[in-house]
């Protein structure tokens, strides 16, 4: 009854011979559905199926995409990667790579030369190719196939992708021993979802019955192309595809094999895993390393940063995410030099070194997607840090950042969960909170003199998140590179008599002091300025879209606080003066405060703005739009107006 239903509802399937475009691709000039697209996918299609090859069964993976280049001098798709797995029991296969560049009947065929491999990681290599001769109206049409011993990666389709799409389809052919698990992600419609059963359509020589055959069809059309969109998470949690992953295996000789696994199951072989099990072993190493003195100190949080900021110290980052492989702690100490999972497998160990209760927390980083929560999936985490627990409260802990206080992690980490393997009660999920004192505040106390010209003395002070960036942006330039990159936002201001108060606590809140002169517009017996000539935290809205499809994420609560004082000496009137004005948005996770005052001679001005709130729907995009347009308006369109005494 259910194949008869979806073959009576099927969609009518498309098609395309390689090496051989339509005229109507050939001719085509432009796509309507995007006119600014600067390429279209016109086909593409990926297939998998199982087969016998030389005696051994395979997966096959086959491959064929047609791309029509529309405005070839921003066309930046030309550059083909193909990534194929590396195991222990050899590495995947690519198989008849064929690419052509067609222009009009004219084919220029990719050398076999110009095909080249390079190593990726441990586990990954990327095979490489470019096409040649790209001019306006070219298609660019490849296929391959992936021959691998490997069920497990199975892999994904993805329908959606930075070039939009005409048609996209995805089928697998898959022997019923082979138990797969797949999902269907993302906003987009499917235009075939088709099963059907193929009875005895793969046998083995030897074997009387042969399997049956899950066939399935998934194909989209009209797909968009996915576009980032400023402060949001990684576009693998919202890009329209196709996963498997492989759950059971039924051998032929009658073993089951179970490939998707509980957490249980992970915990226990976490505890004997050589990249990462075994590496939680070496507390006994890391006590001759830390300073006895501060082994020895009495209260528990003292110690735990003590111990954090030893090896914060002592490690530098080498900019690689290793998790499941390439992991060794006690040579990483020894070089000083370090992936993450080495420089926190080694905070940990340090921390069971000073008798402190931590554990190992799983995560992936913001760029790398959410990871799945209702059952294990390795593969979606990239990333480690340090869990502790004191006095009953639990603190997540990275060590790979120079200018991180104890307990906040780097912004790349502040991705929603973390997975804690504690392997005595059992793992469990945490929530990731991101510090929350985020604080860049300014004070100014400046004099309007007789020459026209502002001029006095400014104190900022940032804590958290702001202090940790402010502190990277210092860290990068000589002093007078940062003094010119801080006054060159107004071309009329001077920063003078620069101090910062430098402090090796990195929980104590950085603090500038400066002496500045900023010379306003003089417009006939007028003195005209703009009162955030110090600090314009929004001079632009930062979000542009007319509509917003996904959610956005700015990671972490801010405030900021800029309080200016102008004596005017009695020597200026006021002409104008901004109103004051009180902007929230849902019910107080954003707002902004501006409060003007005039007393004893003296322009007061306190603006503060808040955002409490940092996760919005996209469907609360209006509403975040029209709040930072007026927030943009407040701080550039709204001058005060001085006159001159007589």
């Amino acid at each position: 009854m259910l194949f008869i239903i979806n073959a009576g509802n099927a969609q009518e399937r498309e098609t395309a011979e390689f090496g051989n475009p339509t005229n109507d691709e050939l001719t085509m000039l432009s796509y309507d559905k995007d006119p600014e697209a600067t390429g279209v996918v016109l086909f593409e299609s990926g297939k998998n199926y199982v087969k016998l090859v030389r005696n051994n069964i395979k997966l096959i993976k086959e491959v064929h995409r047609k791309i029509k280049v529309l405005d070839a001098k921003n066309f930046e798709y030309a550059d083909i990667e193909i990534y194929y797995y590396k195991g222990k029991n050899g590495k995947e296969k690519i198989n008849n790579l064929t690419a052509i560049t067609h222009n009009g009947r004219l084919q220029t065929f990719v050398k076999s030369n110009a095909y080249y491999d390079i190593d990726e990681s441990e586990k990954w290599s990327i095979k490489r190719f470019a096409f040649p001769n790209i001019k306006d109206g070219s298609i660019l049409e490849y296929k391959y196939e992936i021959e691998t011993p490997y069920f497990f990666n199975f892999g994904n389709w993805k329908f959606q992708g930075e070039l939009p799409k005409i048609y996209s389809e995805f089928s697998s052919k898959i022997p019923g021993n082979y138990i797969y698990n797949r999902v269907i992600r993302g906003k987009n419609k499917l235009y075939i979802n088709e099963a059907s059963l193929v009875k005895g359509c793969f046998s083995l020589p030897g074997y009387a019955i042969a399997a049956d055959c899950e066939v399935a069809i998934y194909a989209m059309k009209d797909i968009s192309a996915f576009k980032n969109e400023k402060h949001m998470l990684s576009l693998n949690n919202y890009i329209s595809r196709v996963d498997y992953e492989l759950m059971t295996f039924l051998d032929f000789k009658g073993y089951k094999h179970k490939y998707t696994k509980t957490w249980k199951d992970v915990d226990r072989e976490f505890r004997t895993d050589k990249d990462i099990g075994r590496q939680l072993n070496f507390k006994n190493y890391f006590k001759n390393k830390i300073p006895e003195e501060i082994l020895l100190i009495a209260d528990e949080l003292e110690k735990a940063k003590a111990v954090y900021t030893f090896i914060q110290d002592h490690f530098i980052w080498d900019g690689k995410y290793r998790i499941f492989s390439e992991i060794r702690v006690k040579q990483a100490f020894e070089k000083k030099s370090g992936n993450i999972s080495e420089i926190n497998i080694a905070l940990i160990n340090a921390f069971k070194a000073a008798d402190l209760n931590t554990k190992l927390a799983l995560l992936s980083t913001r760029n790398n997607g959410l990871p799945t929560t209702y059952y294990p999936v390795l593969t979606d985490f990239n990333y480690v840090v340090a869990q502790l627990s004191i006095n009953e409260k639990e603190y997540l802990i990275d060590a790979t950042e120079k200018f991180n206080p104890f307990g906040i992690l780097p912004f790349r980490a502040l991705n929603i969960n973390a997975r804690i393997m504690d392997f005595k009660k059992g793992s469990y999920w945490t929530a990731i909170e991101p510090y929350k004192k985020n604080v860049n505040y300014l004070i100014a106390n400046l004099t309007l003199d007789e020459n026209e010209l502002i001029s006095g003395n400014v104190t900022e002070i940032y804590t958290g998140y702001k202090a940790i960036e402010k502190r990277k942006e210092i860290d990068k330039k000589t002093k007078s590179e940062y003094i010119n990159s801080k006054q060159s936002v107004f071309d009329e201001l001077e920063i003078y008599d620069y101090e910062l108060e430098k402090n090796k606590n990195l929980e104590k809140p950085l603090k500038e002091k400066y002496s500045i002169s900023f010379t306003p517009e003089i417009i006939g017996s007028k003195i005209y300025f703009y009162p955030y000539f110090l600090q314009n935290y929004y001079s632009e809205n930062p979000f542009k879209l007319e509509k917003r499809q996904y959610p956005i994420e700015l990671g972490y609560p801010s405030s900021n606080t800029y309080i200016l004082s102008i004596d005017l000496k009695n020597s200026y009137e006021i002409v104008q003066l901004p109103s004051n004005k009180k902007i929230i948005l849902t019910d107080g996770g954003l707002s902004c405060t501006v409060i003007y005052d005039n007393k004893d001679g003296k322009i007061n001005l306190r603006f503060n703005l808040k955002l409490n709130t940092f996760r919005f729907d996209a469907d609360e995009y209006q509403y975040l739009k029209e709040f930072f347009n007026k927030v943009v308006e407040i701080q550039t369109k709204e001058p005060i107006v001085l006159r001159k005494l007589i």
